[in-house]
């Protein structure tokens, strides 16, 4: 943990999540623990201490580091403090499932941060599809209670972005205009890395929305309205059909997952690292 001294369970992470890797998913670490025996808490006291520009995460006394070995450091006081809180609130075990803060910031620092590119041009490949432009045809009710969520979010983009997106009737694909492609490249673009980019792809692959994912990062729709716009179709199903227990243990899951992405863009600012030319 720290660069001089090195507890026994200092390769927990790797025994643990398995080895650094790329993955953009911010499930996998979830679901390679659940197949593995989960190591025991070794530490007692969890801290946050500056460390260069930002705030490192600090377990008894030592900073700690992702499975790739960078220190586990952020650049807003806040997020470091909600990371701590999450590892404090651990039991005795250290459960992945627990810890979608920590996954996405492992994923940022250890895979984002040295590819951002390919991670921007994904978010701007779902603009091309977007779930938001496809609408009900047959069902009145659905088709309102989409235009109710989905319109406003289209109407930021095309207020703050001069994105015009074309909306579809069923699942007839529609291409959009490369003009709106390119606002949201260029929106994208301006989303610092490797932090807020990694929370925007979690929005985005989470929500099936590039849209949604901007309008959240922009302020312009809460959390809330956001993952409420995203299950438009599936909550509108289940006042019919009634809810499935597994199902809203894995969405619970799911937002656990969106909530740390939320928070990570609530703290960070467009504009505080370069633009990705994407």
């Amino acid at each position: 943990m720290g660069k001089d001294a090195k507890p026994e369970s200092a390769d927990f992470l790797d025994s643990l999540l398995g080895p650094a890797t790329s993955t953009l998913d911010p499930g996998e670490a979830a679901r390679r623990g659940a197949k593995r025996v989960l190591p025991k808490r070794f530490w007692r006291e969890v801290g946050v201490v500056r460390h260069l520009d930002g705030f490192a995460l600090a377990l008894d006394g030592k900073l700690a580091r992702t499975p790739a070995r960078h220190v586990l450091a952020v650049p807003v006081l806040t997020l470091a403090e909600a990371l701590a809180q999450e590892w404090k609130a651990l039991g005795p075990t250290i459960d992945p499932a627990k810890m979608p803060l920590t996954r996405l910031l492992y994923t940022a620092l250890d895979a984002v941060a040295s590819a951002p590119l390919p991670v921007a041009r994904e978010i701007v490949k779902y603009a091309a599809s977007d779930l938001l432009c496809y609408r009900e045809v047959e069902n009145v009710r659905l088709a309102a209670r989409q235009s109710s969520h989905w319109d406003p979010p289209l109407a930021y983009l095309r207020e703050a972005l001069g994105a015009h997106f074309k909306l579809a009737q069923g699942v007839m694909f529609v291409e959009q205009e490369d003009a709106a492609v390119e606002a949201v490249r260029r929106a994208v673009s301006r989303v610092p890395a490797p932090f807020g980019l990694a929370a925007l792809h979690v929005v985005t692959t989470l929500t099936g929305s590039a849209i949604l994912a901007l309008a959240l990062a922009g302020g312009a729709l809460s959390a809330d309205e956001v993952w409420t716009a995203a299950h438009v179709d599936e909550d509108f199903q289940s006042e019919a059909w009634g809810k499935d227990a597994e199902a809203a243990e894995r969405r619970a899951a799911r937002r656990a997952e969106f909530d740390a992405a939320a928070l990570v863009l609530a703290t960070e600012k467009v504009g505080r690292a370069s633009p990705i030319r994407t």
